[in-house]
């Protein structure tokens, strides 16, 4: 079945950089656009990137440009989301997704 895990979450300081990590199994990860989202507490979830099924276009939230990064590595069927200058505003749940299918999610914290 489907299975889409993140990790690298965690408690970060303003300014601070984490890389976000999502490991897919049970469908053809190499041919599918990729993306992340996030929910902070209280709001909407939030579409923060993707990237295509090559890895040669991607795009941004305006709220993260110029400072999340998303990446793929096919072999590895892992996408990354690369978050640098982080601000306490980018504090959330982020998921990976693939079409209906969501992983559980990571915590990230920016707070000092």
């Amino acid at each position: 079945q489907v299975q889409l895990v993140e990790s690298g979450g965690g408690l970060v300081q303003p300014g601070g950089s984490l890389r976000l990590s999502c490991a897919a199994s049970g469908f053809p990860f190499a041919i599918v656009d990729m993306s992340w989202s996030r929910r902070a507490a209280g709001k909407e979830r939030e579409f923060v990137a993707n990237i295509t099924f090559s890895g040669r276009r991607s795009n941004y939230a305006d709220s993260v440009k110029g400072r999340f990064t998303i990446a793929r590595d096919n072999a590895k069927k892992t996408v990354y989301l690369q978050m640098n200058s982080l601000e306490p505003e980018d504090t959330a749940v982020y998921y990976c997704h693939w079409g209906d299918y969501w992983g559980p999610g990571t915590q990230v914290t920016v707070s000092s």
